[in-house]
Formats: C-alpha cells, structure tokens, sequence
C-alpha cells in the first residue's frame, strides 16, 4: 500500500510551481513512482469554488486540501500541491495534520520577476485596478515567506529544467530516508 509523502508548495502566483510540479511528475514516472498534483488553482475552481479569497477562506482552502492529501495518500508515493498557501499558520497546520511526511517546498521568485512572468495576468489588472486581493501584491494580501522550509526552489533564478532537476533530488532524497523507494 502507498503512502504518498506530500510535497506542499508554496510561492507567488506565477513562481513556477505548477509547471515544475508538471516536469517533476513527468521525471518522477519514468522511474517508476506513481504521482498525484493536487493543483491550487484546479481545485478552487472545481471542488472549492464556493470559497472566495478573504483570508478565511484562503485557510479553509488550505484546510481542505490538506483533507484531500490525507484521503489520497494510498494513490501515489508522491502527492506534489503547488498552491500559493501564503499563510505561515495554513502552512504549519498542514505540516501537522499530515505529520511527518509533508514537506514544505518554497518556489523563491521576486515579486519584479514573477510579474514579468504574469501567466495569468493577474499583475497586469492589478496595476490597471481592475483586481484586487492579488496575494504578494495588494497591500491588503500579504503573502509570508516561509521561515524554514523544508526546501527551497530558486525558481525565479533558475530554468524550469534547473528547478525540475533540484526538486526532484530533494524529492528522491526524502523518499531514500524514508525508505519508500519505489523497487
């Protein structure tokens, strides 16, 4: 039976953490783990779409899907959730409710290069006042860096094959200590 170690991104919208799950998810089948994405943005948008983004549902969010993680643990060695998550609590208590096996990864990229980036084209609105809220940077939407995470993704410095590449190994390397690796 599986039990999916949880890798709980956290990062701007627009650090790379979606894409970098997608490519981590790619190399890590081809060596034989099973992987499941629980995605932020998939997710509010199917399953959590009666949440706004008040920064009590931006928790009940969180919560939820640390709910989903631990009901899917026995699908995949690996559950990657690329998520904002920008509240060091939502974080801490994701990190408790899933135990051990939850690691913190945090996609580093300045706010100037991911509104550089700006997929989505959140930034660009919110320049233009046309959205608030935007976490990171609305003023009334802070987003706090991790203090200690349990990896770091230097996203906004490195290519998306350069980050696949590290987290990938930390990935590996938590799997090896724990003696999950897949035979």
């Amino acid at each position: 039976m599986k039990s999916g170690a949880v890798f709980w991104f956290t990062g701007l919208s627009g650090a790379g953490k979606t894409t970098v799950a997608g490519g981590a998810q790619r190399a890590l089948e081809r060596e034989g783990y099973s992987v499941l994405i629980l995605d932020g943005d998939q997710i509010r948008s199917g399953l959590h779409r009666d949440l706004g983004f008040s920064e009590a549902e931006i928790e009940e969010n969180n919560a939820r899907i640390a709910g989903l993680c631990e009901a899917r643990r026995a699908e995949a060695d690996v559950i990657l959730v690329p998520i904002i998550s920008p509240y060091r609590r939502s974080r801490q208590a994701a990190k408790k409710r899933l135990g051990g096996r939850c690691f913190e990864v945090y996609f580093d990229a300045s706010l100037e290069c991911v509104m550089k980036r700006d997929v989505k084209g959140l930034y660009a609105k919110a320049i233009r006042r046309e959205l608030s809220g935007v976490i990171g940077f609305s003023p009334e939407s802070v987003y706090e860096t991790p203090l200690t995470p349990d990896f770091t993704v230097r996203s906004g410095a490195q290519t998306v094959d350069e980050s696949v590449r590290d987290l990938v190994g930390f990935i590996k390397d938590c799997l090896r200590r724990e003696g999950e690796r897949k035979l």
